[in-house]
């Protein structure tokens, strides 16, 4: 008896450790910035409809099959000096049956998939806002060509209003993921793909690059900021206007490092430089983080990154140009400046 008890001992752990960490993802799940499970969009609520349904019912396929396959094992269980079973070879009532009923849940499944689809393929609307989203190694660019708009790694939205992301890859594969809004669409070199959502309200989200696309790949993130309508039309506003010239000796040293530099073969700042190989960095200042969302913002790391991409992010594109000492504090000034 007591042989029996100590042999279930293994098997009762191993339920209580499948119990726990069920209970922690569901947990993870919920509360992680990364989460699927709370749409904040229109079409992340009609996907996750379709998620539901399917979980629910595997869960409750689950659940049957896995009561069945104990009951057998408990009712049909070898007892000492018990003869052998009767064998049985086939059941063509019980095989048609189960092929019949999982052919009914597949197309329980299908009925509002199929709409779902048609639905997220749709054209925009004329009024929709047109975002061009570029994916690079490792860095997102937004255009918004109706507005004249040009930023990087920061996306920003207008709550309420329908948006349209035609997706560019000028590289290679990328996968454009925005978590908590819903959408996850491969970019691909040579295709224009397309998303088009409504976001609810304000607020901010993480987004990723989805696909294995280079060693900096985990680093290709990027940060949405919905607005209501006056937020969003306050930052357009400021986004449009031309950069201001800095007052600060610091910065206006580091603006003369920048315009005498190879800085301005790869990147823009309206009326300094026309680079179209890096971020747009007209506007870099009013951004809460960079190297694609990778770290706050400061003084201290665009410092650091100027001084040596590759170490702050592996594999980066941007080349060590040799700065050191006071010049790297003088470009940092200067690009801070430019809100």
């Amino acid at each position: 008896m007591r042989k029996s008890l100590l042999s279930r001992v293994p098997t009762a752990l191993l339920l209580l450790a499948v119990v726990l960490l069920l209970s922690s993802c569901g947990w993870s799940l919920w509360d992680t910035p990364m989460t699927t499970v709370r749409p904040k969009s229109d079409f992340g609520r009609i996907t996750h409809q379709i998620f539901m349904l399917i979980s629910w019912w595997t869960l409750g396929i689950g659940i049957a099959v896995e009561a069945g396959l104990l009951w057998v094992c408990f009712r049909f269980r070898e007892t000492p000096g018990a003869p052998l079973p009767k064998q049985v070879h086939g059941h063509t009532i019980l095989e048609v049956s189960w092929t019949v009923v999982f052919a009914l849940i597949l197309l329980i499944f299908a009925i509002p998939t199929i709409p779902v689809i048609f639905k997220t393929q749709e054209a925009p609307a004329a009024t929709a806002l047109r975002i061009d989203v570029s994916g690079r190694q490792w860095w997102w660019e937004f255009k918004y060509p109706d507005l004249r708009v040009v930023t990087a790694n920061e996306l920003h939205l207008p709550a309420g209003q329908e948006v349209s992301f035609n997706l560019h890859a000028p590289d290679v594969i990328h996968s454009f993921w925005m978590p908590q809004l819903g959408g996850k669409r491969d970019v691909v070199p040579g295709r224009v793909n397309r998303i088009t959502l409504t976001p609810d309200g304000p607020g901010e989200f993480p987004g990723q690059c989805a696909e294995y696309c280079g060693m900096s790949h985990a680093n290709m993130r990027f940060r949405i900021i919905v607005h209501d309508k006056a937020g969003f039309d306050a930052w357009v506003a400021n986004q449009q206007r031309p950069p201001v010239k800095p007052t600060d000796p610091l910065a206006e040293k580091g603006m003369e490092i920048f315009s005498q530099s190879t800085c301005v073969g790869c990147h823009t700042i309206t009326g300094v430089s026309a680079g179209v190989l890096g971020p747009n960095l007209t506007h870099f200042g009013s951004r809460k983080t960079m190297a694609a969302n990778l770290m706050a913002n400061t003084p201290e790391n665009v410092a650091k990154w100027i001084e040596n991409p590759g170490h702050m992010k592996p594999g980066a594109l941007m080349p060590d140009l040799g700065m050191r000492g006071e010049q790297p504090k003088a470009l940092a000034a200067y690009l801070l400046s430019l809100k």
